[in-house]
């Protein structure tokens, strides 16, 4: 199962509407069915839909097109019946529903690119959450990819809240590291100037909002994503949060493939950066053979003084 967050409309400005018609939906500006051109082919649609997007908003950035055409597909068609969808009202709280049907068009209407939702009675508390999971949520873009904090959010919307570090993912190894280095990622992304990274790099923006933490791809959520300062090299960040090494070098090469495909510009490099507690011989085996991707260790450090 998924658990997606969705903005309906900028800001949920139409939320009140989805809750009332049992739907959620998006626009962008696409005035036509999708049903034809809904398919597991992500690159297809949005090779589509991206050239209509700039149309109609000639203002916006080829990186904002892919976004929004991923929104679309997203929302649209990668999202089953069975998904679990958080909706914020801007007030504190995430309303929770269950994606109910396939994709149908609304023509005239607002959010004509619709599925429908069951609903649940009781909102999530943005308070109850943990850090990592509000960062997560708290993205300005259309949706964000929140499965990986599935037993955290199954605890909330059963009204309950988590105590014990555990994982059901066979990836991860380590199941404190896994914990530790989701707070890792918030605090990389506040102190980020402050890094070594952060003298060559800047978190990525898109009409100056940061968007760089969680960045969506067609893989998955990005942990980071940078710029350099000179624009024109693209850093991917991921923390190895307990995984697998090989796990972790095959999904930050699928989202470097991504980021060069989809919005690196022909003059543009893309690189990649490791973070975890320890390498080991399966990591400095992959990275041996590849030479824009190295791996950077962290330390912990924990004092009292009186």
């Amino acid at each position: 199962m998924k658990y997606n967050r969705i903005m309906p409309g900028s800001k949920s400005i139409h939320l009140e509407e989805c809750l009332k018609g049992e739907f959620i939906g998006v626009d962008f500006g696409i005035n036509e069915d999708l049903s034809s051109y809904l398919s597991d082919d992500i690159a297809t649609f949005k090779n589509r839909y991206r050239p209509k997007y700039l149309e109609n908003r000639p203002d916006k950035s080829k990186v904002a097109a892919g976004l929004a055409c991923g929104s679309i597909w997203t929302i649209c068609h990668d999202l089953k019946i069975g998904d679990t969808i958080l909706c914020p009202d801007g007030k504190g709280e995430y309303f929770v529903g269950e994606i109910d049907s396939n994709y149908y068009y609304s023509e005239g209407n607002i959010l004509q690119h619709r599925r429908k939702v069951k609903w649940y009675k009781t909102p999530v508390r943005r308070s109850d959450m943990s850090e990592a999971l509000r960062n997560s949520t708290g993205s300005v873009l259309t949706h964000c990819d929140i499965t990986k904090y599935n037993e955290e959010l199954e605890d909330l919307i059963k009204g309950e809240k988590a105590s014990v570090i555990t994982s059901t993912d066979k990836s991860i190894e380590d199941p404190t590291e896994f914990a530790l280095e989701k707070h890792l990622e918030d605090f990389l992304v506040k102190n980020w100037k402050n890094t070594s990274l952060g003298k060559n790099y800047d978190i990525y923006e898109l009409d100056g909002e940061v968007v760089g933490q969680q960045f969506p791809s067609d893989t998955g959520p990005i942990d980071i994503l940078a710029i350099s300062k000179d624009k024109k090299t693209f850093l991917v960040v991921e923390l190895k949060k307990g995984r697998v090494s090989d796990n972790v070098v095959g999904q930050i090469q699928r989202y470097m493939g991504y980021v060069k495909e989809d919005l690196a510009e022909e003059n543009q490099d893309v690189k990649g950066i490791i973070i975890g507690a320890d390498d080991d011989l399966r990591i400095k085996r992959a990275l041996s053979v590849t030479s824009n991707i190295e791996f950077f260790k962290y330390q912990v450090k924990f004092k009292l003084f009186k």
